[in-house]
């Protein structure tokens, strides 16, 4: 018997687990995550953007406009610095990680600072941002490769129907 056809590519996989992990996110605006992956393709950490732990999440803002202190902007953990932080201890060196947005510059830091050789992203909506102008500056400077993500397919669904294993 042939092996199975249409099965999902590695970047579908991962990509795929990043945004399983977004889906953990409890911000009511946008919702990202990350996956970090070692070169033989093992899952090293995930990340989700969120507030710190022992931080409640009904107990600050998640509001995108006001004072510094009003907004979420002053507490949120992004999804690849999380990632990064959730790593139990295994060196990110030569790793690459996936991720919904492309890298603020804040997380661009944090990326090359880990090792981390490779940015897999999906969107880079806010490539004229000053953020991200830098992001990609201090890649290019760090030899840091970035690319969009490109799949074979244009959705993946999940079923934890029992009848669908």
């Amino acid at each position: 018997m042939p092996k199975r056809e249409n099965y999902i590519s590695w970047d579908e996989y991962f990509m795929g687990v990043a945004l399983l992990a977004a889906m953990r996110s409890k911000d009511p605006g946008t919702q990202v995550g990350a996956c970090i992956v070692s070169s033989l393709n093992k899952i090293i950490s995930t990340g989700y953007n969120g507030f710190p732990i022992g931080l409640g999440d009904d107990d600050f803002p998640w509001a995108k406009e006001g004072g510094f202190q009003e907004t979420k902007y002053a507490y949120v953990c992004h999804a690849e610095l999380n990632a990064i932080l959730n790593n139990p201890g295994t060196s990110l060196a030569g790793c690459r990680i996936y991720v919904a947005l492309f890298p603020c510059n804040e997380c661009a830091k944090a990326i090359i600072q880990a090792g981390i050789r490779e940015v897999i992203y999906i969107s880079d909506k806010y490539a004229a941002t000053d953020g991200v102008i830098v992001s990609k500056r201090m890649f290019d400077a760090a030899g840091v490769s970035y690319r969009k993500f490109e799949g074979f397919h244009d959705t993946l669904s999940l079923s934890f129907r029992e009848e669908d294993i």
